[in-house]
């Protein structure tokens, strides 16, 4: 990869001058690549999943394509992060949406750390940037324990699971995270399990073919646009903020189709039209089950 693809990724997120290493450098990059690059599954949807490498998914990026979810964001965000001089390391993420699944030892987050950037409030300089959470924080938070506010969201970082750390930053080894009210999942722990390459390429692969992945059930496309997060899930589509919810089902297939290129700015110059019409109908189907279940 070269200087070219990093002034393409930039150029891509709308921004037209190189941010330094610092955290004000840090919050603008991440605030720029969650508004403008949609978290998605679309091509995990289609039968074809997108390649996980770095270099692929800078390449996806430069190229005006979709990213996809946290294994492709997370990993160019990196790329990214690193060519720009800041500090940056891996973390095994387990994500949970039902408190029995809480202690899971599953790998289904890649999780960063950037560190080296300490404040006042941060004295450790430990932070979490993440553009994979497809819902989440428009800016990195400090990996401090607490409460933190985010454009009026409020998220919370806790210790590691026998961490002794009342009172003292949480630190990058290990922490539990509070997602926002009303969230698709629950939270995430942090850990220092194994996150190689190679684990990370075996959940790949499980979240593109198990028929259990909840990764191949409906179409999802996500973005942090300030305090809105915006979301297309199967046919509905919804945007909220703090202190307001709007939520509509997609009826027709233009509102469809609309809402996910227009306001999710979701790229599809690749996908055909015998394609989008049997997307449709799975998600018409989909719908249809969700309903006469009553929409748990």
């Amino acid at each position: 990869m070269t200087a070219r693809d990093l002034d393409g990724y930039l150029a891509r997120i709308g921004l037209t001058d190189r941010p330094t290493a610092t955290l004000e450098g840090l919050r603008e990059l991440h605030r720029a690549h969650v508004a403008r690059i949609p978290y998605d599954n679309l091509s995990i949807m289609l039968g074809r999943p997108d390649p996980i490498a770095a270099a692929d998914s800078v390449a996806r990026v430069v190229e005006g394509g979709r990213l996809g979810y946290c294994f492709h964001q997370n990993s160019a965000l990196e790329w990214l992060l690193t060519e720009l001089g800041f500090s940056v390391s891996r973390r095994h993420g387990h994500v949970w949406a039902r408190p029995e699944h809480q202690l899971g030892p599953d790998l289904n987050h890649l999780v960063l750390v950037v560190s080296g950037l300490p404040t006042d409030d941060n004295p450790g300089g430990h932070w979490w940037p993440d553009a994979g959470m497809g819902e989440g924080f428009a800016e990195p938070l400090p990996l401090v324990r607490g409460d933190h506010v985010v454009d009026g969201w409020s998220f919370g970082i806790g210790a590691g699971y026998g961490a002794q750390a009342a009172g003292r930053p949480t630190g990058p080894a290990a922490w539990t995270y509070r997602h926002l009210p009303d969230g698709v999942v629950r939270g995430v722990v942090v850990t220092s399990r194994d996150h190689s390459s190679p684990a990370v390429d075996a959940a790949h692969l499980d979240r593109c073919t198990s028929p259990d992945s909840p990764f191949r059930r409906i179409v999802v496309a996500q973005r942090i646009d300030g305090e809105r997060q915006r979301a297309v899930r199967g046919l509905v589509h919804q945007v909220r903020t703090p202190t307001d919810r709007e939520q509509r089902d997609l009826t027709t297939y233009d509102e469809w189709r609309a809402a996910l290129v227009e306001d999710l700015l979701l790229p599809v110059a690749d996908v055909a039209a015998d394609e989008w019409a049997s997307l449709w109908q799975r998600m018409q189907n989909a719908h249809r089950a969700w309903d006469e279940a009553g929409r748990p």
